[in-house]
């Protein structure tokens, strides 16, 4: 598709600094701009290439301050990732298949209840008592236990595995392979030293506009619900134990643990390959870094969170300025001991 850097400015309420009339037909990044591509400028360690970038259209900032004339078009914006952001999703709808229909070979109980404009790719598997919203679209392989219920609008990709009782919100997207609502890790020690399985009776609840990576698990509950909050963002590889309640607009990257009931707050931010025990809380607006171990209830709303155990960011920072004096240190006091 084609368009002028006019229509792509209207489009995102900017204003064009520059001919208004250059064809933009691609996208780029900002360091790797070609004739015909659009790219944006948010982080300012990549000014450089503002100025030599070959794109021919850039978004920036309606406050960014020239130290030289572009070769590109400018479009000025109030936030160029936002506008860029935009653009792509108006794009990806804009070369979305619309098509619908049930693909063969597919199975589809008799007694599930399918909406109106759907898509079932081939091999996918719709068992007894689902209920799947108008506008869905499931790809091929997806396997959608006894009673589960998708709702409107949202893009079920190949691969997944939606277990009985599975809840899913409107406009959700789950990404290959992902598996909702599998057995918690539920076992009870005995004294002869084996184990007992659990039962795991619960379910899961993922609310509207969730995103769900690939190769996620979430686990179902053991009684009542594992629930994922609206609007909440899940990236690949991560665990979600069971009775664990995500609250609304979290994200989650890749390779976090969540272990079993533990409560996240609202609007988390929650960095890669974190872990996180079991049975505690995590207050609203928290931000937990890479790598770091949370083990106990976090109270107060809007900290920033490092290392392990986790606490405040500032004090993981000094711990570890320390531990990396601590060679320097230790050759200090043999010197001093040899001297004496």
């Amino acid at each position: 598709m084609k368009f002028t850097v006019d229509q792509i400015a209207g489009l995102i309420q900017g204003t064009v600094d520059g001919n208004g009339a250059d064809i933009i037909s691609d996208f780029s990044k900002i360091e790797e701009g070609k004739s015909g591509s659009i790219s944006f400028l948010a982080n300012p360690k990549y000014e450089a290439f503002l100025y030599d970038s070959k794109a021919t259209a850039i978004i920036i900032s309606q406050d960014q301050t020239l130290k030289k004339k572009p070769l590109a078009t400018l479009i000025r914006v109030a936030d160029p990732y936002l506008s860029f952001t935009i653009l792509l999703q108006k794009y990806q709808e804009m070369m979305a298949s619309n098509e619908t229909g049930i693909q063969q070979p597919s199975f589809i109980d008799p007694s599930a209840i399918l909406g109106e404009n759907i898509y079932v790719g081939t091999f996918t598997s719709i068992n007894r008592n689902a209920k799947i919203g108008s506008g869905t679209r499931i790809m091929n392989n997806v396997s959608i236990g006894v009673n589960v219920k998708i709702g409107e609008n949202c893009m079920i990709y190949p691969g997944v595995i939606l277990y009985p009782d599975t809840v899913i919100g409107n406009h959700c997207t789950i990404h290959a392979n992902a598996v909702i609502g599998s057995d918690g890790f539920g076992f009870a020690p005995q004294p002869d030293g084996t184990f007992t399985t659990i039962p795991q009776l619960g379910n899961v609840i993922i609310e509207d506009h969730v995103s769900i990576g690939a190769n996620t698990t979430i686990d179902r509950a053991t009684m009542g619900s594992t629930k994922i909050g609206k609007g909440s963002k899940i990236d690949n590889l991560v665990q979600i134990a069971h009775n664990v309640e995500v609250g609304q607009n979290t994200a989650i990257a890749a390779q976090v643990g969540v272990s079993g009931s533990t409560k996240i707050g609202d609007h988390c931010l929650i960095g890669g390959q974190v872990g996180v025990a079991g049975h505690i809380s995590i207050a609203p607006n928290t931000i937990v870094t890479a790598q770091s171990g949370v083990t106990k209830t976090v109270k107060n709303p809007g900290q920033t969170l490092g290392g392990t155990p986790a606490s405040p960011n500032v004090d993981y920072l000094k711990r570890n300025a320390l531990i990396r004096q601590l060679p320097d240190l230790f050759e200090k006091i043999n010197q001093t001991i040899k001297v004496e």
